[in-house]
């Protein structure tokens, strides 16, 4: 059985131990890549059952997305709920890096009295060095779109955001092993 869900690494520890009781291999795989993941492949980071990880690496290896030299984005990190706690880690961290991209947004436009547009340029120019990421290069373009009256739609937007978990669970995680995350708990 694979759970390939944004599942809770504790959760998935206790589940490999009832399948393990059925005589049942589980494999509890955390998986990233949204929407390019999904044509191109994700990153698949799988714990559970070590037999059950000799049986399925030919396949979810083969789906996984590929480095520039050809390996897959797929390998085992470790027994039991190991994959679904790399990838609410990797979640923590990208729930901590919005938080900063919210704040230097906050700093330019309510401190510095930039616009979304003069925003964007700076994403921009932030995105062609050491910050280039993802989150970076999205965000340049969400300042950057204007609605069909001209007007910046950011700032339509209600200044508010969810969260699915992932972030909280991160946190408290790291609080109960009595090591402190506090720009991912503020986020």
């Amino acid at each position: 059985i694979i759970d390939g869900g944004n599942s809770n690494y504790e959760d998935t520890n206790r589940r490999c131990k009832e399948m393990a009781e059925k005589g049942l291999l589980f494999i509890g795989a955390g998986v990233s890549g949204g929407e390019e993941g999904a044509s191109h492949g994700p990153s698949i980071m799988p714990g559970g059952h070590k037999d059950a990880w000799e049986r399925i690496k030919p396949i979810l290896q083969g789906v996984a997305a590929k480095t520039e030299s050809g390996e897959p984005c797929c390998d085992w990190v470790g027994e039991d709920g190991a994959g679904h706690f790399v990838k609410m880690v990797h979640n923590g961290i990208e729930y901590g890096d919005m938080q900063l991209i919210c704040e230097a947004y906050d700093l330019m436009t309510n401190f510095l009295g930039m616009s979304a547009k003069e925003c964007s340029e700076v994403f921009t120019e932030w995105n062609k060095g050491k910050l280039d990421s993802y989150l970076i290069e999205i965000t340049k373009n969400i300042l950057a779109y204007v609605d069909e009256d001209g007007e910046p739609l950011v700032d339509k937007i209600l200044d508010t955001a969810g969260q699915k978990g992932t972030g909280k669970w991160t946190a408290v995680s790291a609080l109960d092993q009595g090591i402190p995350l506090t720009l991912i708990g503020e986020a």
